[in-house]
């Protein structure tokens, strides 16, 4: 059997109007959002850092959702569409049949204003999975590498490692208020980073911790999620500078700055 074998599944894309059972506030910008009604059953999500695509009400409180056209999404003419992000599912529960999404609050977005005032009884569109990187559970060491954006995903991946595995996880988030009890049978490392006041998108808190990190003995996985450019960059120096083999590195931009054009 070939070692370190990754999966990518592929799911048919089933949209949903999805209802709000429950909130609460997990951290000063952490909104976690509880979704259910009969829709939802189903749901599937093989991967912690899978996305589903969630649609919130427009300006004038419609949920206008579209349908499946050739190769993209089609919305009714003549009505402002839905506005569109991507989340993680934190959490799926088939048994009681809830989907847990947590939202980071920060910025002006449409997602992160309708997150901050969500109420059992509003209904939201989602959308997917559309497929799931599945990474091999047979490495020596998983090194997490994210900004507060990435921390659902990662706090997910934690729980789902079996016991005799290793993660090195380097947490960048807002400031201590935003610290969050994490979970894991797998022996885990972990170290947090606080903004304070720098920004998010020019912070070099990560950057400086894995250029401090040694390189694990053993085979080892890495995973970053940050802002586009950040992710893009941390990924080339360890591509670069560590010689890590590109089947053993995915990088993912969670979001991009404004005015920034880079894809990582």
């Amino acid at each position: 059997m070939t070692r370190h074998a990754h999966q990518m599944q592929r799911h048919t894309v089933v949209l949903r109007e999805i209802e709000v059972l429950r909130t609460q506030r997990i951290t000063p910008h952490m909104q976690r959002v509880v979704f259910g009604g009969e829709a939802l059953r189903g749901f599937h999500s093989a991967s912690p850092d899978d996305h589903t695509k969630l649609f919130f009400p427009n300006r004038a409180g419609q949920l206008v959702l579209p349908t499946p056209g050739q190769g993209r999404l089609e919305f009714p003419e003549g009505v402002e569409p839905s506005p569109m992000r991507d989340y993680t599912p934190r959490r799926y529960d088939a048994e009681v049949n809830e989907l847990t999404v947590d939202f980071v609050l920060h910025g002006d977005g449409p997602a992160a204003r309708w997150a901050e005032q969500a109420e059992p009884g509003q209904r939201i569109g989602a959308g997917g999975p559309r497929g799931s990187f599945v990474v091999a559970d047979d490495f020596d060491h998983y090194v997490m590498i994210g900004d507060e954006t990435a921390l659902p995903a990662v706090s997910r991946w934690l729980e789902e490692l079996p016991y005799g595995a290793h993660a090195i996880v380097l947490m960048e988030i807002p400031g201590s208020a935003d610290r969050q009890t994490l979970e894991s049978r797998a022996q885990v490392d972990f170290a947090w980073f606080e903004r304070d006041n720098l920004d998010a998108a020019t912070s070099q808190l990560l950057e400086h911790a894995l250029q401090r990190l040694p390189t694990p003995s053993g085979d080892t996985f890495w995973w970053i999620a940050a802002e586009s450019s950040r992710a893009r960059r941390m990924r080339q120096y360890l591509s670069d500078e560590r010689n890590i083999p590109k089947e053993w590195l995915r990088a993912t931009g969670y979001w991009k700055a404004e005015g920034s054009e880079d894809e990582a």
